[in-house]
């Protein structure tokens, strides 16, 4: 999934679905001081242990959110790249929306990685990768 975001220094990238924090540190990596990873996950102690897990790292590129990141960050946008770790019933328009011209979404759609590379403020180039099990992106 992350090769298909192709996420580059200085990007500002949601990371939905944060859980351990295993990508988030890859992508504040890679987004390097200049970049921006907001790490959201609607489960509090599943976020804080992924605080932990790579607090000793120190990136300082990473705000941690505990909220359902399903409407985007409307705030914070316009993204660079959207990746989620949980699998919705369609693209949520909101991240469609604040997404930036360029911008790449990897998302889990059903049993399907997705990538949407947004052409304009509204033409996406789709892209479907099938066979895939996700956690549910809303509590059922």
């Amino acid at each position: 999934m992350l090769e298909l975001l192709q996420p580059r220094g200085g990007d500002k990238i949601i990371d939905v679905g944060t859980g351990s924090c295993w990508q988030t540190a890859l992508l504040a990596r890679v987004a390097g001081p200049t970049g921006k990873i907001f790490a959201a996950d609607r489960i509090r102690d599943l976020l804080e242990q992924g605080k932990e897990n790579i607090k000793k790292y120190a990136f300082g590129n990473i705000d941690f959110l505990c909220a359902d990141a399903t409407n985007g960050l409307a705030e914070q946008a316009p993204f660079d790249k959207i990746i989620a770790a949980a699998a919705g019933e369609a693209m949520p328009s909101a991240w469609l929306k604040q997404l930036k011209v360029g911008g790449r979404i990897v998302a889990p759609i059903k049993s399907s990685i997705w990538l949407y590379i947004k052409k304009s403020d509204v033409e996406f180039e789709k892209q479907e990768y099938p066979g895939f099990a996700f956690v549910p992106l809303v509590k059922e």
